[in-house]
């Protein structure tokens, strides 16, 4: 059961939410398509491009990136947890005094050029980036109005972060424009007095989380918004449906922004956009709904770790098949980085993200707008993935591993002599191929040096006309 609102409160937030709207466009008045439903606001198309788009980069960067010890979660695990680890690192590194705000000053993303992000973003081939414009600490990117004296342009770098990456990516590259946003924040006292009346109070999303979510969209107009963050409050306490319906009526992004289903306690893999279902999701098997795997190249962490060791990230094969596996059921993905607290992306990730790059060049027709296929791995040869491209008759089988013997068994497609034709994507030429009864078939790889080899880390072949 909903808790009861307090008095006067169902007749207080709708006019709030009036006045933080912003006016309709000066054009033809537009009549709303989506109610403030689950049902209504579930019921809206996912904008195409983003399943054309499969690849994205995410980044957390903040004032965690200035202890860069552990995790982004350092303040919750330091204060609140008071995991030892945490504790004697600031002990052994800080004065006895030093609070966690005092952290703000030393984000000064001093080094950060925005030109050079964007170009390793480009060259990466990813189709979106998402940032972090407010994690769970509460600092925001941008000079937030809510955020008085603990945002980017009043403490540390003194400049509109989200603004600067924004003009890059769109005037640099390719890429979509996206922002992460956490609902709620650890210790913001609005928000922990509402907790301790089991939300039956909106001081905190009334006066700080929905005014920041509409400066937010209107001012960078994202085509990504990724929440997250609940803080264990239902849906009906941070107004979500009520917000959404703005979004996909009246916004300027309107007509493409896309959102996922972290939108309050309870919502997760079940309303929004696309489902993300968990951090690192892979289910490894084709899903009725359109997902997304936010996944890490660092194993441990979502922001930046001076304690990382060299096995601590994933390797460019190990993030290629994540790729592979993702597409092939259906999914995106989207591989985070974690920049230094100076502004600087380190250089193994600047690394996997220019290596992933050299893949999606070469095999790249496999993996952007492409659709599952009726089979997503092979059930025989193991680590060969597929997907298609149903108008052209295409589909795609993606290997992993190079078979000595250089003969490769398929044991899905069903090929037709003089119809079917099999190519390897950066080779080109047609590839002798054998049929078997009932289905599946042997393609006889081409005999390749290393260097004439068009890709490292996976290969992919291209089959016309098979079922």
């Amino acid at each position: 059961m909903r808790p009861q609102a307090l008095p006067g409160l169902g007749l207080v937030l709708p006019l709030l939410l009036l006045l933080l709207s912003p006016p309709a466009p000066s054009t033809a008045p537009r009549a709303p398509r989506f109610d403030p439903t689950w049902e209504s606001l579930d019921a809206r198309p996912l904008p195409a491009w983003f399943d054309r788009a499969k690849f994205g980069i995410f980044i957390h960067w903040g004032v965690f990136s200035v202890p860069s010890f552990g995790s982004e979660w350092f303040w919750w695990y330091w204060q609140e947890k008071k995991i030892p680890t945490y504790v004697e690192f600031m002990k052994n590194n800080y004065a006895p005094n030093f609070k966690y705000e005092d952290f703000g000053p030393l984000f000064t993303a001093k080094f950060f050029n925005v030109s050079h992000w964007a170009d390793i973003f480009q060259a990466s081939g990813a189709k979106y980036v998402v940032l972090t414009s407010k994690h769970h600490e509460g600092f925001t990117l941008w000079g937030s109005e809510y955020s008085w004296n603990w945002n980017a342009v009043d403490e540390g770098p003194k400049r509109d972060l989200v603004k600067e990456l924004e003009v890059a990516i769109r005037n640099r590259t390719d890429l979509r424009f996206g922002l992460y946003y956490s609902l709620f924040e650890w210790f913001h006292p609005l928000f922990l007095e509402d907790k301790s009346r089991s939300f039956q109070q909106q001081q905190f999303p009334v006066s700080k989380m929905l005014p920041e979510l509409y400066e937010l969209v209107n001012k960078y107009q994202p085509e990504i918004l990724w929440s997250d963050g609940d803080g264990d409050a239902p849906d009906y306490y941070w107004n979500s449906t009520a917000f959404l319906a703005w979004l996909y009526n009246k916004s300027p992004v309107r007509d493409t922004v896309v959102t996922n289903d972290r939108w309050g306690y309870g919502t997760i893999c079940k309303h929004g956009g696309y489902y993300t279902c968990s951090d690192r999701y892979n289910p490894g098997h084709l899903l009725p709904h359109k997902w997304e795997n936010c996944m890490t190249i660092d194993k441990f962490s979502w922001g930046y770790r001076r304690d990382a060791g060299i096995n601590d990230y994933l390797t460019i094969e190990e993030l290629v098949k994540q790729l592979v596996e993702t597409v092939s059921c259906g999914g995106n993905l989207l591989m985070n980085i974690g920049p230094t607290h100076d502004g600087t992306i380190s250089v193994i990730f600047e690394e996997r993200l220019r290596q992933i790059g050299t893949w999606l060049k070469v095999n790249g027709e496999a993996i952007y707008e492409t659709h599952p296929w009726r089979f997503q791995s092979d059930d025989v040869t193991p680590n060969v993935w597929y997907t298609s491209k149903r108008k052209q008759k295409l589909v795609y089988a993606i290997f992993l591993e190079w078979p000595t013997s250089g003969r490769l068994f398929l044991s899905q497609p069903i090929a037709t002599l003089g119809v079917t034709k099999i190519k390897l994507l950066g080779h080109g030429q047609p590839l002798n191929w054998t049929s078997l009864k009932p289905n599946g078939l042997v393609v006889e790889l081409p005999h390749l040096t290393s260097h004439q080899m068009p890709c490292k880390w996976g290969w992919a072949l291209a089959l016309t006309n098979v079922i």
